[in-house]
């Protein structure tokens, strides 16, 4: 059992430091002036490590093929090669590289977070086969702390200069998820813990040191935004998760036990349909555009989060970067705070409509960025990143309820395949709009409310759009669910 428990801490870990995508903000507008690049061509330079995402797919079969320590070490060298480069060409050490080459080692980079992030999955999937749901979102929502742990590591090094920052920044993004994955390598393994379910004290002691761990990141993150409100100093974001079917279907054909019946009776799974019936289904068409409208949406702001601090007037990125990632950490842990102290079939709500519940307060953080106030980035930036979070955490079970479990991997990754999606259409409008701004201005840069004024009320708009969405989808639900159960 305690080696049970220690694959499960090292997955943790593994996340923590797997979000390197969700650091790009801090040293965005850095790398904007470096390459001498427009507002649209960064942003579809953001939309690249989701682009990546869609060939997470690979790290999947790979999972079913080879051992899960070799899967760790391939998603890591994929990491390092992809910022690594990047990195040795903003220290001069590369000649040139163009711009598409920098878009492809990006999106290599991105790809590199679904290997990683698939080895997690599983491991938490085999190793508490009876309370998987709990172990597999407390440790995805370490991942809500990578940007605040990249970023507190960069201020102690480089704390001043913009292009310093960026560099160390790459060159953490390489290096880390290597010796991560290397230092967990021998943890990455299926362990037989047994059919126990005395698991109660080990899972309340996680969710306290994980909720301590939290409420640390979430404090300091707000001492140095209070910072930033007093005499101002000038300074300066699914993975895909793809497990190959194979291996969930063992899972679920193995627990055949009573546990597993309570199991069941918690996922609440309407029915199991592969992934051709599913696309013909008006359920998937609704989950695919509330999720589009909602963790999507949410992703694309904070991917944005360096342009739209700066066009404000600012100067605080690093601290939203840090205030996102600390509230995005609490946002995915919610759903299993929720899932290990109130059970499903204590509850009337599914998990679509904790999603419209979720995304409803997202909907005003759009239309309170309206509101010109450092108070009002920052507030905005915090809602989102917890209703992001929770969003993208409940989704997993969203479409266990939905679809079943037997054919997660596949039918998963067809939904999430709208990230990159909204990231380019969403992004890129918001880009152009920008430019827009920019020309009428006169300025460089775009500096000022007309930069992003239209993009926040399209996006508070397409958020209400997804709100209203998640509850016909609720009660289509509850419908089938009835459905099912008179049969």
């Amino acid at each position: 059992m305690a080696l049970q428990w220690l694959s499960l801490v090292a997955t943790m870990w593994l996340q923590s430091i797997n979000g390197t995508n969700s650091n790009f903000p801090a040293y965005s507008s850095e790398l904007k002036r470096i390459l001498s690049i427009s507002q649209l061509q960064l942003n579809n330079l953001a939309s690249a490590s989701d682009a990546g995402k869609l060939l997470g797919w690979i790290s999947g079969i790979a999972a079913a093929h080879f051992p899960l320590w070799l899967v760790l070490l391939i998603g890591s060298l994929l990491g390092l090669v992809g910022y690594g480069i990047q990195f040795l060409f903003l220290a001069n050490r590369v000649s040139s590289l163009s711009y598409w080459q920098i878009f492809l080692l990006t999106v290599l980079a991105g790809n590199s977070i679904c290997w990683i992030n698939t080895v997690c999955y599983i491991i938490a999937i085999r190793n508490f086969p009876l309370d998987r749901q709990i172990a597999v979102s407390l440790s995805t929502s370490y991942v809500g702390l990578s940007a605040k742990l990249y970023t507190n590591i960069v201020d102690v090094v480089a704390p001043t200069s913009g292009a310093e920052r960026a560099k160390v920044f790459l060159l953490l993004n390489s290096v880390l998820p290597l010796i991560g994955c290397i230092g967990a390598a021998p943890l990455a393994r299926n362990v037989d813990g047994g059919k126990s379910r005395k698991l109660t004290r080990g899972f309340s002691t996680m969710f306290v040191i994980t909720i301590v761990s939290g409420l640390f990141a979430v404090i300091t993150s707000l001492g140095s935004v209070g910072s930033r409100f007093m005499p101002k100093e000038k300074i300066q974001q699914k993975c895909l998760i793809v497990v190959h079917d194979e291996g969930l279907a063992s899972i679920e054909n193995g627990e055949k036990s009573s546990d597993t019946q309570r199991n069941t009776l918690e996922i609440g799974v309407v029915e199991e349909i592969g992934a051709k019936l599913m696309v013909r289904r008006v359920e998937f068409w609704l989950y695919f555009f509330v999720y589009l409208f909602g963790a999507t949406l949410g992703l694309v702001y904070l991917n944005n989060l360096g342009q739209i601090a700066e066009s404000r007037g600012c100067s605080g990125t690093s601290s939203l970067v840090s205030l996102s990632s600390a509230f995005s950490f609490f946002g995915r842990l919610l759903p299993s705070l929720l899932d290990y102290f109130f059970p499903k079939s204590k509850r009337k709500l599914s998990r679509a409509g904790a999603m419209g519940a979720v995304m409803a307060p997202m909907c005003g953080a759009f239309f309170l960025l309206l509101n010109l106030h450092d108070v009002s980035l920052y507030a905005s930036t915090a809602i989102i990143g917890i209703c992001t979070g929770a969003i993208t955490s409940i989704s997993v079970s969203t479409t266990t309820q939905l679809f079943g479990a037997k054919n997660f991997g596949v039918n998963h990754n067809i939904l999430v395949s709208n990230i990159p999606i909204g990231s380019f259409l969403f992004g890129d409008f918001a880009a152009l709009l920008y430019n827009r701004g920019k020309n009428a201005s006169g300025e460089g840069d775009c500096i000022g409310p007309e930069c992003h004024q239209t993009t926040f009320i399209i996006w508070g708009s397409l958020c209400v759009v997804g709100t209203l969405l998640t509850f016909v989808l609720h009660a289509r639900t509850k419908k089938l669910m009835q459905s099912h159960n008179r049969v």
